[in-house]
């Protein structure tokens, strides 16, 4: 053991900063020069009994820090470094890192983390195969003492957090018996503890024992027993326990919910205890949503004319008259000095409710309706608690049952915006808004709007938590008189003459826009609230009120202008940054208007638009990539509203376009920068030519850059469909780049585990893209011409890539291991046709044709018009060419 190593690990804890600094640096320098060494003596350390606490501590951590990382990239690089590692010096430490649990004098147990971070390590790769035994063996030896078992359990529940379940699924059983052991009543409370949070972590890879019930009913009878513990650390662990289990469970737990899960988490909901208060809760909010859940399962199951795999059993409509009295006193259970962001179960109680209501429907009126006598309580609480409990319920039962009560709750919730509390006005404002948007055709009548409009534009001048919810009020008020007047007829441009916000609609936009400079809008997100509610009018505004649309670009593009120049003159930090996002909200919102705005009035303000938005990009390089994110957004809108007429910006544009498309770091500016390329080949198709040189080699360069998030470069493959299609015969010049990188793309991209949703939808998004890229270069490079010469050239000009085409077909038609999406379905039919179409017979016999067949089969079947259009033709196409070749489906 070095002396020296002690004495640095001494430093790291030093009140000077300049010594922890340097022990820090020769700690980094020792573990670069020889890393073997390094662990070996920082295990010698952390098992030195006779040494100071803070000492072994120290080496621990420190050894913790080069085996584990949060960080996937830093873990597996720390995993890869540990591995090669000789067998003997690995098997050193990991001697001294065991031998060193239960010898701690300090908590949690940094040993224990250390094993944890070698068997994750290990375990994967088929070492350390008697780690999970041993642990077991420790924790149920008689011999062991309580800080052994203790520490043992810790380092179950560790490895158990960090390592993917189904690396543990074969030692299950080890992991269980020990963790059973551990919870037994007569266990010391510590040991109880610990073991019960191993548990909590362990239910994920424990679904065998969960299915076999002798074994389901031992976990469950310790469980049940913990939640019963006088310590209320045990108590809540074996609460979370319970709530984990009825979400992954939830098919086994009828034999248990009468007898001991009801009564259980009722007292729990009952507790004066928050944190026991709040798992009783969750316990019930997990019941809905699992309720929930199966419900759309089975509506899906019968569209589909099959039984759903599992059903409801109805727990929460049976609970519901006992849950909601509770429920409703603990809603009301809060005092002004409650923090906004801790988690109460005041708050708990309210999402309870409003997810029984989703659950149970109707049944959820009758227990509640008492409760709302309370509107007019003298208690702030029990007034804030109701009107709460009444937008809780809003969503789930028959709006035929809602109405009447909405009816008769508007006065009241009306007055409730003027009430002496903050926290009734609060709940008021967000109700009505809960009501506008569930049951828009009472707020919209004119008797109504009468008292509301005022009382809503009186609440908007109040504290920003308040003005916050009115805005989602007035959003759901707007889009349920839109879409009333949209149901009463349109204009060919879908658009209703008219809606009942008309004669408000000036004054409404008038102070939201005040509301945006509020100084105190920063809080509560009130400006962001404010901004977007300015959209979604705008939005939503019938042609009677164009005239209010157009004053506003005018404001926005002066308010953009008001911006930039303060700016200029700001000096904090902070207050840029502000700025910044304000910039970020106007661009969001003339988005809007542009989408707005009838041909022939975007000229008019296309170039003070411009003029801001190139300003900002310019200023935000390499800060705001929010700022830059919403402002291509705003001149992709402007490009589809000029069409042609854009072209005089885009050499303005370019750079900022292109310092964009090379952001590795943003994957969200770098789409929408994708997305003004697109838009700009649509809009000026061959007048784009002169700055693709420069696009498309951003576009080759991202792809082939492994630091380019995987999103990206697949937007960009898609995209390489939109340049063919706008240049069409110029795109030889790319053509060989980019056949390259979409054989390697499709090459690459393969579900190699079907339950990965995430792999599964990359692999189809990427194959769909790729798809789109070689039927733009298809239809770009064809020769519109019908005569033979024409033909002729054009599969001269497509030839190169023909078999890419067919593989990638071939590959999208094989429902082995997945099927196609419909939105690859749709786009694999139009290639097949184009390809039958341009190439005749010669082409089918480079499908695979039952697939394909198959493929159609399924695609003339969709209830979904473009899939099943698409389908016919291509179909039609084969028939053709070559009949013989379908298969009959």
């Amino acid at each position: 053991m070095s002396a020296m190593l002690v004495q640095v690990l001494e430093k790291t804890i030093s009140q000077n900063p300049e010594d922890q600094k340097r022990a820090l640096e020769f700690l980094e320098q020792a573990s670069t020069t020889d890393f073997c060494t390094f662990v070996k003596e920082l295990s010698v350390v952390l098992r030195q009994t006779e040494l100071q606490s803070h000492v072994r501590q120290a080496a621990g951590l420190q050894l913790k820090n080069v085996l584990y990382s949060k960080d996937e990239a830093i873990k597996e690089a720390h995993c890869k470094r540990w591995i090669v590692l000789p067998a003997d010096a690995r098997a050193h430490v990991k001697q001294q890192v065991t031998s060193a649990l239960g010898t701690e004098g300090f908590r949690p147990s940094i040993a224990a983390q250390c094993v944890a971070a070698i068997a994750c390590a290990e375990i994967p790769h088929g070492l350390w195969p008697d780690i999970i035994n041993g642990l077991m063996q420790s924790v149920t030896n008689p011999a062991s003492t309580e800080q052994i078992k203790e520490a043992t359990l810790e380092t179950l529940g560790y490895i158990c957090q960090d390592i993917e379940a189904t690396v543990l699924e074969t030692q299950a059983n080890a992991i269980l018996t020990a963790i059973v052991f551990g919870m037994k009543k007569e266990q010391a409370t510590a040991v109880r503890l610990a073991a019960t949070n191993a548990l909590l972590n362990s239910l994920e890879f424990t679904r065998n024992n969960f299915s076999n019930e002798p074994e389901r009913n031992i976990i469950m009878q310790v469980v049940c027993e913990a939640t019963q513990c006088a310590d209320p650390m045990v108590k809540v662990a074996a609460l979370q326990c319970l709530v984990r289990i009825m979400s992954l469970y939830y098919q086994f737990m009828e034999s248990y919910m009468s007898a001991a899960l009801f009564p259980i988490s009722v007292d729990a909901m009952r507790s004066k205890s928050s944190d026991v208060g709040l798992q009783g809760i969750e316990f019930w909010s997990n019941v809905c949503e699992e309720e929930i859940a199966l419900g759309l399962e089975a509506e899906e199951a019968q569209e589909n004319g099959r039984v759903p795999e599992h059903t409801s059993r109805h727990y929460a409509k049976g609970a519901v008259s006992h849950l909601s009295p509770i429920l409703l006193e603990t809603m009301a259970d809060q005092d002004d000095a409650d923090d906004d962001d801790d988690w109460t179960p005041s708050k708990a109680a309210g999402v309870c409710i409003m997810l029984l209501a989703q659950t149970v429907g109707n049944d959820v009126i009758e227990s509640v309706l008492p409760f709302l006598a309370h509107f007019a309580s003298p208690k702030w609480q029990y007034r804030e608690a109701a009107i709460m409990a009444f937008g809780s319920i809003l969503d789930g039962p028959d709006p035929v049952k809602l109405v009447p009560l909405v009816e008769q709750a508007m006065t009241p919730l009306v007055q409730a915006m003027s009430d002496s509390n903050v926290h009734v006005r609060d709940t008021a404002a967000w109700t009505i808004g809960r009501m506008c948007e569930i049951c828009g055709e009472v707020v919209t009548r004119p008797q109504v709007l009468q008292t509301l409009l005022p009382a809503m534009s009186g609440a908007l001048q109040q504290e920003p938590r308040v003005a916050t919810n009115v805005c989602w009020a007035i959003v759901s008020l707007t889009k349920a008189a839109y879409e009333q007047a949209v149901a009463q007829g349109t204009d060919a441009s879908g658009q209703p003459e008219t809606f009942v916000l008309s004669p408000c609609f000036e004054p409404m936009i008038g102070e939201l826009i005040k509301t945006t400079d509020r100084v105190d809008s920063n809080q509560s997100n009130l400006r962001l609230a404010a901004f977007e509610t300015l959209m979604e009018l705008i939005k939503n505004s019938p042609k009677d009120c164009y005239h209010v649309v157009q004053n506003t670009t005018l404001l926005m593009l002066k308010k953009l202008e008001q911006l930039l120049d303060m700016e200029a003159h700001a000096t904090s930090a902070s207050d840029k940054s502000q700025l910044m996002d304000l910039q970020a909200l106007l661009c969001a919102t003339l988005q809007s208007v542009v989408r707005k705005m009838q041909i022939g009035d975007a000229p008019k303000v296309a170039d003070p638009m411009m003029n801001g938005l190139l300003q900002i990009m310019d200023r935000s390089a390499g800060r705001a990539n929010n700022v830059i994110e919403e402002a291509l957004v705003a001149v992709s809108t402007l490009v589809e509203a000029l069409k042609s007429d854009f072209l005089r910006y885009v050499d303005a544009l370019r750079p900022h376009l292109l310092r964009g498309l090379s952001t590795a770091d943003d994957t969200a500016v770098a789409i929408a920068a994708v997305g003004v390329v697109t838009d700009l080949c649509r809009a000026l198709e061959v007048g784009v030519a002169p700055v693709l040189d420069d696009i498309m080699g951003a576009f080759i360069n991202a792809v082939q850059n492994p630091r380019v998030n995987s999103d990206v470069k697949v937007a960009m493959l898609g995209a390489f469909g939109d340049v063919a299609l706008a240049i069409g015969q110029q795109f030889v010049r790319y053509q060989e780049h980019v056949v390259n990188l979409l054989a390697t793309a499709v090459n690459a991209a393969a579900v190699h585990d079907p339950e990965n949703v995430d792999q599964v939808e990359y692999v189809d998004k990427l194959r769909e893209q790729s798809i789109n890229a070689y039927t733009g270069m298809l239809q770009g490079l064809r020769d519109d011409s019908d005569s033979p010469d024409a033909m002729a050239r054009t599969r001269q000009s497509v030839m190169p890539f023909v078999r890419q085409m067919c593989d990638l077909i071939n590959k999208c038609c094989d429902s082995n291991p997945v099927a196609a999406s419909d939105s690859l379905l749709t786009v694999c039919a139009g290639l097949i046709g184009d390809l039958v179409n341009i190439f005749g017979t010669e082409i089918v016999q480079a499908f695979d044709m039952a697939k394909v067949s198959a493929l159609l089969a399924r695609g003339r079947r969709s209830r979904a018009s473009r899939i099943k259009t698409l389908a016919n033709w291509a179909t039609k196409e084969v028939r053709k060419v070559a009949p013989q070749a379908l298969v009959s489906s």
